[in-house]
């Protein structure tokens, strides 16, 4: 299986213009620098294509290209050392197609006699309009000084947009059987999801699942061994024998399988004809793969699976993702709903240890997890399209007890949500469905700002546009 990296290397491409004070660029140029190492940034410097380590004339252009392309680098910062030369730097961006950030430190007060040392502010405003001109997506963080925790924080949320965007820009997915006939509404576009986004679509038929699970039970061994101490270390197993056993091979199934597909995450048709040849709920085999960062989603829902890689790449992987379906309202209290499915919820996610239970809320079949989620801050998105039309509607909620929800089996959690009337209407009137992928984090801003880079509409289910852009640009 191809698990996926929460690692970016960013291109540090530094600039200046001739006109203005080259030893102060020369200055910021490293002092920012210091500043991305002491914040733990992974970057390619310039440094060893001309004395000054800057960015100026196009023909270090061509060397700087060559240099980012063979270091791989996943984003591009900008910083505006002086003035800085806008057309350079524009066709660097251009032709590397990696995530911008354009950011220059605050200026300084004018000179004695009346001259400015820099003016990066007024070479901001022109690499600006030259990006636009070449059709080049950026983030811009507002002019301002390395110590400021604004620089701190958005260079932060910088990697993070690079994560969600490399993340995405390369992702298989195992596709294991059909999507249900009753659920019409997870159908994909599988060739256009790959000549837009080249996100790859590896299907399988269902019959491979069982056969391989059914060799793997036959044959037996260490691997299998060390899935069923797996569940017993993480869950209260209440299934025993030949259920418990099928429960594990197919765990060890699916991962044979994305391992021999090359796939970061997969999508299943998990009922109901593999309860006819298995007699147990994939599930929990799901809620492994969701412990170790390779999303499966339920019902061969694709864009759920795409939903779930790019919510916990907003994380650089720190958090655990869940797949879930917005199902009820509270039955007593306003804005209260119920996020649920039938177990495969990555265990870390519980607030409790959780079941590995003898059967679900919707099927009398073994091998489901039941747990409440933990509570606090999530953030919840759903990737989705129809009629060549992609979004991704987001937003945060709040996990809570009090007022307590009912109990329910399956992995759930209940949340409250800023107007829930409002919400029902944006998954209704699509291009949603009831399922979204969340995690306990808040990186509403993360998701949001990479929606420029990967081609489609950021669809906030809150008023918090203005909110979620002061909070990009630093302040």
């Amino acid at each position: 299986m191809r698990e996926t990296r929460h690692h970016v290397r960013i291109g540090y491409a530094p600039t200046r213009r001739s006109i203005f004070s080259a030893p102060d660029a020369i200055k910021y140029r490293g002092l920012t620098a210091e500043r991305l190492r002491e914040l733990g940034v992974d970057f390619v410097d310039i440094d060893d294509i001309n004395e000054e380590g800057l960015l100026y004339n196009e023909e270090d252009r061509l060397k700087v290209a060559e240099k980012f392309r063979a270091a791989k680098v996943d984003g591009l910062i900008l910083a505006h050392c002086n003035f800085g030369t806008e057309y350079i730097v524009a066709r660097l961006a251009r032709e590397l197609k990696v995530p911008v950030l354009l950011w220059g430190p605050l200026d300084e007060g004018i000179e004695p006699d009346g001259s400015r040392l820099r003016d990066s502010q007024c070479g901001l405003f022109a690499t600006g309009k030259v990006l636009r001109h070449y059709e080049v997506p950026f983030t811009y963080l507002c002019g301002c000084r390395l110590e400021d925790e604004a620089f701190g924080r958005g260079i932060r949320l910088f990697e993070r947009v690079c994560n969600v965007v490399r993340v995405f820009r390369g992702t298989r997915i195992l596709q294991m059987g059909t999507r249900p006939y009753d659920f019409t509404s997870t159908m994909c576009n599988e060739a256009e999801l790959l000549e837009r986004f080249n996100i790859e679509i590896a299907p399988v038929p269902l019959s491979e699942v069982v056969i391989e699970c059914r060799r793997v039970l036959a044959e037996g061994g260490d691997e299998l061994e060390a899935v069923r101490q797996w569940f017993r270390d993480t869950s209260d197993v209440r299934i025993a024998g030949e259920a418990f056993d099928k429960v594990c091979a197919l765990t060890v199934a699916e991962g044979h399988l994305l391992e021999k597909y090359g796939c970061n995450a997969g999508a299943i048709q998990c009922w109901d004809a593999l309860q006819d040849e298995l007699g147990i709920m994939p599930c929990a085999a799901n809620s492994y793969f969701n412990e170790r960062g390779i999303p499966i989603a339920c019902e061969t829902d694709i864009h759920g699976a795409i939903s779930s890689l790019l919510v916990e790449a907003a994380t650089m992987g720190e958090r655990r993702q869940f797949f879930a379906d917005w199902t009820v309202r509270h039955p007593d209290v306003e804005n209260i709903e119920l996020l649920q499915h039938c177990g495969p919820w990555a265990c870390s996610v519980a607030r409790e240890r959780p079941v590995l239970a003898p059967r679900s809320v919707a099927f009398d079949y073994p091998g489901t997890i039941t747990a409440e989620a933990r509570l606090g801050e999530v953030t919840l998105c759903r990737f989705d399209g129809d009629n060549g039309q992609y979004s991704m509607l987001l937003g945060g909620a709040l996990g809570i007890d009090e007022p307590a929800g009912p109990h329910s089996m399956g992995t759930y959690l209940w949340v409250k949500v800023a107007n829930v009337k409002r919400l029902e209407a944006k998954i209704v009137e699509g291009p949603y469905i009831h399922h979204c992928a969340g995690v306990h984090a808040s990186v509403v801003p993360v998701l949001y700002e990479a929606c420029k880079y990967l081609g489609i509409k950021a669809d906030l289910y809150d008023p918090i546009e203005d909110e979620v852009r002061a909070y990009i640009r630093g302040e």
